[in-house]
C-alpha cells in the first residue's frame, strides 16, 4: 500500500510563508494499491488530491469521514472528480447516525444557500452516502476497514485499514484522559505498519484544552510503544504551529522514540 498526506493541518488551513515546509491545508490522507484508493477525510488538503485523480483519469474512491467538523469536510465541493459524472465516489461516515438525514444531511445542511450556492445533489460524481456505527468493519474495495469510536464533541471515528498483510491506523480527532491509556486504542492499533494519531498539542499546552477534543504527541508516543506500532506520524498540526516550531516537537519526539516523525503535506510512505 502506498500511503501520501495531502492535509496535515488541524482546525483550519495555513496559507502563510511560515507553514509552508510542513503544510497549511486540513486533513486529508490516501491509502492506494494499484490505482484503487481509500480517502481519509476531506479537509482542504483533498483539492490537490482531486487535481492529480483527474490528471491520472481515475474514475472512483471511497471517502471515509473521522467527522463532520468544517476542517474535515470542507474540501469536498472543490475536490474536482466530485463533480464529474464518470466518477463514483463513496462517502461514509460512523458518528452521524443520530442527525437528521445522517451523513448525507450534514453535507446538504451544511452546503446550502445561504452559506453555499451549490447543493450536493449536483455533485454527479458522488455515487452514495452510507452511515455506519464505528465499531464496524466493512470491505472498501480490495481494502478491509476496521472502525472504533473516539472521544471527540459529536464524536469521531477511527480507521484501521488492512492490505496483504499491511495497516494503516488513521486516529484523529481524540481526545485522552491525563493519566490514563485507552486500552481499546492500544488493541486497534496493535502491530500496524504506520499510526496517525491527532497531536494537536503539546503536554503543557494541554492542561487548558480539557473538553477540545483532542491529544498530545507525548501520549501517542505512549500509545504507540504500548501496541508494537512500526512507525508513528505526528498529525493535526496546531495550525499556530509554524514550520521552526514543528520542527522543534518533531525533533523532540523523535528523541522520545525514533519511530516517531512529523507528517508533512506531499510526504509518501510505501507500506
Amino acid at each position: 500500500m502506498k500511503v501520501q498526506f495531502w492535509g496535515v493541518r488541524g482546525s483550519v488551513p495555513c496559507a502563510s510563508l511560515s507553514h509552508m515546509r510542513y503544510g497549511g491545508n486540513t486533513s486529508c490522507v490516501t491509502v492506494e494499491h494499484n490505482n484503487e484508493i481509500v480517502i481519509l477525510d476531506a479537509g482542504t488538503g483533498i483539492v490537490p488530491l482531486g487535481k492529480q485523480l483527474v490528471r491520472r483519469h481515475l474514475h472512483s474512491a471511497t471517502l471515509l469521514l473521522s467527522h463532520a467538523h468544517l476542517d474535515h469536510i470542507f474540501g469536498l465541493p472543490f475536490f474536482a472528480p466530485a463533480w464529474m459524472p464518470d466518477f463514483k465516489l463513496k462517502i461514509m461516515a460512523g458518528n452521524l447516525n443520530n442527525v437528521e438525514g445522517g451523513v448525507r444531511g450534514v453535507f446538504d445542511t451544511v452546503y446550502s444557500e445561504p452559506a453555499f450556492p451549490v447543493p450536493v445533489g449536483a455533485m454527479r460524481g458522488v455515487e452514495s452516502f452510507t452511515d455506519f456505527t464505528a465499531g464496524e468493519s466493512f470491505q472498501a474495495g480490495i481494502f478491509g476497514v476496521k472502525t472504533m469510536p473516539l472521544n471527540h464533541p459529536n464524536g469521531a471515528t477511527a480507521y484501521r485499514v488492512e492490505f496483504n498483510n499491511k495497516s494503516l491506523c488513521y486516529v484523529t480527532d481524540v481526545e485522552h484522559e491525563v493519566g490514563k491509556i485507552d486500552p481499546h486504542i492500544v488493541e486497534f492499533i496493535r502491530g500496524t505498519d504506520l499510526f496517525i494519531y491527532d497531536t494537536t498539542y503539546t503536554e503543557e499546552e494541554y492542561k487548558t484544552k480539557k473538553g477540545w477534543g483532542h491529544s498530545t504527541w507525548q501520549h501517542g508516543i505512549k500509545l504507540g510503544m504500548m501496541g508494537q506500532v512500526k512507525r508513528y506520524a505526528l498529525f493535526h498540526h496546531e495550525p499556530d504551529r509554524t514550520d521552526d516550531l514543528m520542527a522543534m516537537v518533531e525533533e523532540e519526539a523523535k528523541k522520545e522514540w525514533n519511530a516517531s516523525f512529523a507528517a508533512r503535506e506531499g510526504m509518501e510512505i510505501e507500506l
